[in-house]
């Protein structure tokens, strides 16, 4: 060959996505000399070298290109080593170095960046913009052999070198891992696979690279996730595959009806926690497309982009590398909701925060195996007096639906547990949003940061089986009719006619010293006209414990009597009071329990005669 022949120059950009080679193959270009700069192969190793697909890329290209020089059709020359001196550019210094190669050369320079071609242009260089013929968009993708590995209910696919393929088949509520091959991969095969994984996300309209650095990938094909594992990232190549089963609406999911009036009363915080691959995903589509229909504007942001929405939501990611920058355009477009899908990191919550503190409703997706971790996420990484103005509801997925709605409120109160009025404090409740019963407790203990779980109904039935021990151990003590009631863990009461105070007292309170030191617990010492004067309860009845009953003691003009028991106006009992004007009730009834659980918790209980 001579060096009479054309010389065209192509820059990075043609090289990596495949259009120089392109050219050659289709004889575009022939019995041409192609120079390729020595600042493109640098380039090229350096990103291989890092583990980037790109770099594998493109030194593949330059394979082929050897090999069309070897059949004659094309010279193959690598010029401008005088420009790795004394230090070889960055990727942003690549293109004025190309450009002055092609110009010393005289050749045409070859690129696929339109800024590129005019700049080369405007200084009297001969250009040749190319984009890559390809395929046929559609079908591009639907010709995927990644897909051959899937089908109608395959939730993700296992690709790794040596090892046979498997899948994940079913939905979040039922899944199993599943060999979809005899044969195993090599190294080689999962190569060509990730080759034409990229090739596909260069020129398919909803393809993309979302991250390309030191052996990891992340491509987005569609509504296909893939997650790309190279060394010296990983000690083998392997290809994560995923995509959605199924798509719901709001209605397919437990909780469905208070979740929407929840979110379109006004502008709301969530978060929506659960471990992956239950479903996490697929419920926050559901919701924005809820949130859409319901008139909202919705937009997402995501790192990968992975969430099938209707076109009318916008989805953004990083800006720059960081969210922060994303919230800031996100403002200027004025959305009413927001999905943050997903956030790991700290600045990902302190986005999530500032945005919620401007006003927009948002929905943050958090991994998180309990509902109540998701919100734990959050302490330490924004004050605690703002977690409720930030998150005000909290749904957890397992299985592919809600299993638990959590509403989250601040208070001022005393702590469950603490007696002493002057331990009152800011506390957070975080309450089981179907029930409203108390969940767990928030708040500063000294300089930490506690989070208090209340058992709720559980508890309650721990003090009933411990009011009936601590009954029989204070019988021994006391030989006369009393009440026991539990206020706390570590704090109960004692009931007692007003002559037997001072018996229970001891001289100097010694005898109730000695009591608290025998049961472990602080005891307030109480007379029966105390109890009456200030409990909520009605004064028609004395409740007693006995080892197998809940006695009720009425007054006598209840006696012979049909009566009804309602507690907040629902009726729980009926019956016959005795002639002695007592009811008996078994202490392991529905009824014993409820009637207990009301006075315990200051509940409005009424006695009608029938």
């Amino acid at each position: 060959m001579n060096d009479s022949r054309e010389k065209y120059i192509p820059d990075l950009s043609v090289i990596v996505d495949g259009g120089i080679t392109e050219l050659v193959s289709t004889r575009q270009l022939q019995g041409v000399e192609v120079v390729v700069p020595e600042v493109v192969v640098l380039e090229l190793e350096a990103e291989a070298t890092n583990g980037q697909e790109t770099g594998y890329k493109g030194l593949n290209e330059l394979k082929k290109l050897r090999e069309f020089c070897e059949e004659g059709l094309i010279d193959l020359k690598f010029e401008g080593a005088e420009d790795l001196s004394p230090a070889p550019p960055g990727p942003k210094g690549l293109d004025p170095v190309i450009r002055g190669l092609a110009q010393r050369l005289h050749g045409t320079l070859i690129t696929n960046n339109k800024i590129q071609a005019s700049i080369a242009r405007s200084k009297g260089l001969s250009v040749q913009l190319h984009r890559p013929r390809g395929k046929d968009t559609e079908k591009s993708l639907e010709g995927l052999e990644l897909l051959d590995y899937f089908d109608e209910t395959t939730m993700s696919v296992h690709l790794r070198a040596d090892t046979v393929p498997r899948a994940k088949m079913g939905t979040p509520d039922s899944v199993q891992l599943e060999s979809i091959s005899e044969k195993k991969l090599s190294s080689e095969r999962l190569e060509q696979l990730t080759e034409e994984i990229v090739e596909v996300a260069d020129v398919h309209p909803a393809g993309f690279i979302e991250m390309d650095s030191g052996g990891a990938s992340v491509v987005q094909l569609g509504n296909i996730r893939i997650a790309i594992a190279k060394p010296p990232f990983s000690d083998a190549i392997e290809i994560t595959a995923t995509r959605p089963v199924k798509k719901t609406t709001i209605a397919d999911y437990s909780y469905s009806e208070l979740i929407e009036s929840r979110l379109q009363q006004s502008h709301r915080g969530v978060l929506v926690a659960g471990a992956p691959g239950m479903g996490k995903s697929t419920l926050v589509q559901a919701l924005s497309e809820f949130l859409r229909d319901s008139g909202w504007i919705v937009k997402t942001m995501e790192k990968p982009r992975d969430l099938d929405v209707s076109p009318e939501i916008s989805q953004y990611r990083d800006l720059n590398g960081e969210m922060a920058d994303t919230a800031e355009i996100l403002l200027l477009t004025r959305p009413d909701y927001t999905i943050f899908d997903e956030m790991r990191q700290t600045s990902d919550f302190e986005v999530f925060a500032d945005l919620r503190m401007s006003g927009v409703g948002l929905v943050g997706v958090v991994h998180a195996t309990k509902a109540i971790d998701s919100l734990q996420r959050l302490v330490g990484r924004v004050e605690l007096g703002m977690i409720p103005q930030i998150v005000d509801t909290v749904l957890h997925v397992d299985g592919g639906d809600i299993k638990k709605v959590f509403d989250v409120e601040m208070t001022v109160k005393t702590p469950s547990g603490m007696e002493q009025g002057d331990l009152s404090r800011p506390v957070i409740e975080v309450r089981d949003f179907e029930t409203g019963s108390l969940s767990y407790e928030i708040y500063t203990f000294g300089e930490q940061v506690v989070v208090i779980p209340l058992e709720g109904q559980e508890q309650n039935r721990i003090w009933d089986f411990a009011t009936s021990g601590l009954e029989d151990q204070l019988a021994q003590e006391l030989p006369f009719d009393f009440d026991l009631e539990i206020r706390s863990n570590n704090r109960i009461a004692i009931y007692v006619a007003d002559h037997h105070v001072p018996a229970v007292l001891g001289h100097g309170g010694k005898r109730v010293d000695a009591l608290e030191k025998k049961v472990g617990l602080h005891i307030d010492v109480r007379t029966f006209a105390e109890r009456e004067s200030s409990s909520p309860t009605s004064p028609d009845f004395r409740v007693k414990n006995s080892d197998e009953y809940l006695l009720l003691n009425f007054d006598p003009s209840f006696s012979n009597e049909e009566i009804e028991i309602s507690i907040n106006g629902e009726r729980v009992f009926s019956g016959a009071v005795s002639k002695k004007g007592r009811i008996k009730l078994t202490k392991d009834t529905h009824q014993a329990r409820r009637i207990k659980k009301a006075q315990r918790e200051g509940d409005k209980i009424t006695v009608n005669k029938l």
